[in-house]
């Protein structure tokens, strides 16, 4: 015990608190630095055993100079001993993913028993948050096409509004690769909102179809008719949504590594479903689009009555 308080006084032992008013200092009480910096002195020291006898400490112990953790930490009653790294210029699944086979090849197989490795951090944040997506986004997705159904009642024209999720995900794909950006959770955050979102166009286009449609108008010309009406609103609701998203997309400041994939998808997803929905979707639904009925001429009632009283008119000489 004397030997451990006596290189424990080489570090510094708290022997109390200095009180000033709205502050508090440690006091703390070690050796003289002519021992701390040099061994050969430190060994010198006299140590005072059990029985008051004096003696120095190389008597008792041998000092060496060699390397070890600054601390001890522990978890859950167990050592550990924690390993960082920032990861720059790629995503963090790729690089654990390299890491953890180089490690399984050329550290793994020196461990000592009883030593084991876990991986935690952002990275363990990714995995739960992957976890979370995989459920979220067949739901979301579940729960869109339900509602196009029940609002056409037809599921043709549902799985064609549809499509809109598959045009603004080419955008969101092409807007990372062009940004130079990594998919992150961020960015799968962007994806479920694009996939709402990207339905509005495609919902404003074939509702005007179907109601051209339903005033006897042909197919063709409905369409063509659609476009050219639902223009205007189709350009102001997805190209100026995706304005609001710019400032964040070209953000460099604190938090810019989350706010950038998550605008960067929005943006380009927005802008690209919204000429591929006035491009892809009026063709879609000429070729698969239900065609409207003909709609039979027939004579209004008060002429079917007239024909009716003339003929009954009697027949004078």
């Amino acid at each position: 015990r004397q030997v451990l308080e006596t290189i424990a006084a080489a570090g510094g032992v708290v022997v109390g608190e200095i009180l000033e008013p709205g502050r508090r200092f440690p006091l703390a009480v070690r050796l003289p630095r002519s021992y701390r910096d040099n061994p050969r002195a430190l060994e010198r020291i006299q140590i005072t055993t059990a029985t008051g006898a004096r003696l120095p400490l190389t008597r008792l112990a041998r000092i060496e100079r060699t390397e070890g953790p600054s601390t001890i930490q522990r978890e859950w009653g167990q050592r550990r001993i924690v390993v960082q790294t920032n990861v720059r210029g790629r995503d963090i699944g790729s690089f654990v993913a390299e890491a953890q086979q180089r490690i399984e090849r050329e550290v793994v197989p020196r461990l000592p028993v009883g030593y084991t490795i876990e991986w935690g951090g952002q990275f363990e944040n990714l995995q739960r948050a992957e976890r979370r997506l995989y459920l979220v986004v067949p739901m979301a997705l579940g729960l869109i096409l339900s509602l196009l159904y029940l609002t056409f009642h037809s599921l043709r024209d549902a799985l064609m509004i549809f499509s809109g999720v598959l045009f603004a995900r080419i955008g969101g794909v092409l807007g990372l690769w062009i940004m130079g950006l990594p998919f992150t959770i961020s960015a799968g955050v962007g994806f479920v909102a694009l996939a709402g979102a990207s339905m509005l166009e495609g919902l404003v286009l074939v509702s005007a179809i179907r109601d051209r449609m339903s005033q006897g108008m042909a197919k063709r010309q409905a369409i063509e008719e659609a476009r050219l009406a639902r223009l205007r609103p189709v350009l102001m609701t997805g190209p100026v949504a995706a304005l609001g998203f710019l400032p964040m997309m070209l953000s460099t400041g604190i938090g810019a590594e989350v706010q950038r994939p998550l605008a960067t998808v929005v943006f380009f997803g927005m802008v690209c479903d919204t000429f591929l929905t006035m491009l892809a979707l009026p063709v879609l639904y000429l070729l698969f689009g239900k065609t409207p009925e003909p709609v039979e001429e027939r004579e209004s009632p008060q002429e079917a009555d007239g024909a009716m009283l003339i003929g009954r008119e009697p027949v004078t000489a």
